[in-house]
Parts: structure tokens; sequence; C-alpha cells
């Protein structure tokens, strides 16, 4: 039998990943391990495929995981939106250390 196309397989493509120590919002962490789980991804292969559907302006998430993502809001208590994302500050300031390698400001 003739093959369809190229498989899953020989569309992969190697990268290089890193550690990183990102900080972020205690219940949005929850909810995008709790999704990652949901779909059997790790929290970072998540976070790489959000993060590449929003370079591209792409909406990552289709009805049912939006509908998954809205009931998890509620579990956690998520009530942050889009609107809220240039308002969030802690609730204690974090002191940082001085020259560490890969801070970003």
């Amino acid at each position: 039998m003739a093959r369809r196309g190229p498989t899953p397989d020989d569309r992969r493509r190697t990268v290089e990943r890193v550690q990183t120590g990102v900080r972020m919002e205690k219940r949005i962490l929850l909810v995008l391990k709790a999704l990652a789980g949901a779909h059997d991804l790790t929290f970072g292969d998540l976070l790489e495929g959000i993060v590449l559907h929003a370079f591209e302006g792409t909406s990552p998430f289709g009805a049912d995981s939006l509908t998954k993502i809205a009931a998890l809001r509620e579990v956690y208590g998520l009530d942050l939106t889009a609107a809220d994302s240039h308002l969030l500050v802690e609730t204690r300031p974090r002191k940082r250390a001085r020259g560490r390698a890969g801070d970003a400001d």
C-alpha cells in the first residue's frame, strides 16, 4: 500500500530546551498544570504550544479545551482576565539576587 503524505514522525523538529525559573501567579500555574495533565502533556510542552500559537496570533485552544479551562478556573478560583495582565502586583515584593545570570527585566 502506498504512503499518503508524511507521518507525524516525519514532521518532528529537533529543538534545544533549557531549564528556566519562571515566576507566575499561583492560580494561573495551577490551571495550566491541570490542563497539561488533562491533555497528557508536560507543563513545558503546553507552554511552548501556547506561545507558538500566540506568536502567530491564533488561539491554542479549541472549544473542548476552553470548556475544560473554564471548569479549572472555577476549581482554582482564577478570576483574573486578560484585562488584568498589566495590573498584577505581588503581595510581598521579592528580593532579587543581584547579578544572577538569566535575570531579565
